[in-house]
């Protein structure tokens, strides 16, 4: 059983049996329950037939049924295959390519629902996590962990299908564990008494691993919201004492909306450590978070493929703001050409990625895995430069690069200029097609509450702070940007408005 994830959880059971392991509302499982409930879990998969090896598909908000769910399938020997509670006709597809044999999803996901019909389409059991998992304290008659090899798969993390179908990220226990016990002893400093703030979707890579499967590692409380709303998470940390808060860089521009303006000290006091991944974080947004908060920000880097982290700045020695940091414990990384070969420091590069963290490929794809590793370098589509200390600095994902006339423009560089102006809440900047340059820079900006500007101020002022070809010439404003389920701004799917492109249109005409 040493080898099993499930493991680490176990461990603190034994230490700490009757301390808080998972919390959502009132409800507060301890660490002997939620090792009863596991296993219990367990029992019935395997009542059901699955077996060391099955997938089972796990499709659910951050509730308490989410825990007792992932460390039963693991417990059972099988692998679990985390889902978005959001998707409907997805769904097929997810248990189909990943061959599962169940799928664990919330009671309203009833069998005549698109969920329950997608299930059997894909010829899945369907085992709703109703309250009766919860219920009791028996783990099930004769219940027996499987025990499990260190490269044995435990996880298949879908990625999020920018350029296709998604593709199955398979982490082994030996990946996850180390990941998570990593950011537990070295990154963040858990201790038993610590409160995580679970905000992130435990079904996405960075809340498996930094919140909860760190937190258990570490003995420590993780606090669980089934829906990140700022003010209503606000109240959570306050009420429920967090002390370590995980978060993505929208969820700290609304937890300073929802902070209005109380002074600073006054905000979620018991708050020590914050962390901040899955999108760079705007420099601004850091800067006026801290100064609010009074708690520390620490920015990390990782995907999916590399369980997820790979590099992060430090509660001791230096920090740098904006920068993801240097490579974690076991972990090296690199940045390449477009031949592979490496660059100059302060050039931009592809980050490239090895060690204990990286996956063991995608499920089922070897032509994809191929073309995703180089000598067991993952080659992770991100460009970035290193500074003459070793930190790291994200330019942007590879595929984001604006090319306008032929010079390369980062829409991230952009981006920081734009959250320094008091009236932007939010930005985005993406390519707008030109026909003169091929290429134009679009920015679509959300205000800030109470705030106004207009285009040609905010173009005017990212004018004035870089070089001139930099600036965006289209700007529309939103009420809001696209997101993601953990709440990372989708780049792609933030459209120019039909009434700027015949503006364009026309001027283009003239």
């Amino acid at each position: 059983m040493l080898e099993n994830l499930a493991a680490t959880m176990l461990a603190s059971a034994a230490e700490r049996p009757d301390a808080a392991a998972v919390r959502h509302g009132d409800r507060v499982i301890s660490y002997a329950e939620l090792a009863a409930l596991s296993a219990r879990f367990a029992a019935r998969l395997v009542e059901r037939g699955v077996r060391p090896g099955d997938r089972v598909g796990l499709m659910l908000p951050n509730v308490l049924q989410f825990p007792v769910a992932y460390l039963g399938i693991l417990r059972a020997g099988a692998i679990v295959v985390p889902m978005n509670p959001l998707l409907r006709d997805e769904v097929r597809y997810y248990l189909s390519d990943s061959g599962a044999r169940v799928l664990c999803a919330a009671p309203a996901d009833g069998p005549a629902g698109d969920v329950g019909v997608a299930a059997a389409a894909a010829g899945a059991e369907l085992l709703l996590a109703d309250d009766a998992m919860l219920e009791g304290d028996a783990p099930g008659a004769d219940v027996t962990d499987v025990e499990r090899a260190g490269s044995d798969t435990a996880v298949i993390l879908y990625t999020s299908g920018t350029t296709g179908k998604p593709k199955g990220a398979e982490l082994s226990h030996d990946n996850l564990r180390r990941n998570a016990e990593i950011c537990a002893r070295s990154l963040l400093r858990l201790t038993p008494g610590d409160v995580v703030f679970g905000a992130l979707p435990l079904f996405h890579s960075i809340g498996q691993t930094a919140a909860m499967n760190a937190g258990f590692a570490a003995g420590s409380e993780l606090t669980l919201t089934p829906r990140f709303e700022p003010a209503a998470a606000l109240a959570l940390i306050e009420a429920h004492g967090a002390t370590v808060f995980i978060g993505v860089p929208t969820m700290y521009v609304g937890l300073l909306a929802a902070a209005g303006e109380r002074p600073a000290g006054s905000v979620a006091s018991s708050l020590r450590l914050c962390v901040s991944g899955g999108a760079s974080l705007p420099a601004e947004v850091l800067r006026r978070f801290e100064q609010r908060f009074e708690a520390t920000i620490l920015e990390g880097y990782g995907l999916s493929e590399t369980s997820p982290v790979a590099s992060f700045n430090h509660l001791e020695g230096l920090r740098k703001p904006g920068s993801i940091g240097t490579p974690i414990e076991g972990v090296s990384i690199r940045l390449l050409d477009g031949d592979s070969d490496p660059v100059a420091q302060g050039d931009v590069g592809e980050i490239a990625i090895k060690g204990h963290n990286v996956m063991k490929g995608y499920w089922q794809r070897p032509q994809e895995t191929a073309a995703a590793m180089r000598d067991g370098w993952f080659l992770s589509g991100d460009l970035a430069r290193v500074d003459e200390d070793g930190y790291y600095f994200i330019v942007d994902r590879k595929k984001d690069l604006i090319i306008r006339g032929g010079l390369n423009v980062y829409p991230r560089e952009v981006e920081e200029v734009l959250y320094t102006h008091p009236a932007v809440a939010e930005a985005c900047v993406r390519a707008i097609p030109d026909e003169r340059l091929g290429e134009e820079i679009g920015a679509a900006v959300v205000l800030r509450d109470g705030h106004a500007a207009g285009e040609q101020e905010l173009a005017a002022y990212v004018k004035a702070r870089l070089a001139p070809y930099k600036y965006p010439r289209v700007i529309w404003f939103a009420d809001a940007l696209p997101k993601n389920a953990t709440g990372k701004i989708l780049r792609r799917e933030v459209q120019l408005p039909a009434s700027v492109a015949q503006q364009r249109a026309s001027a283009s005409a003239g």
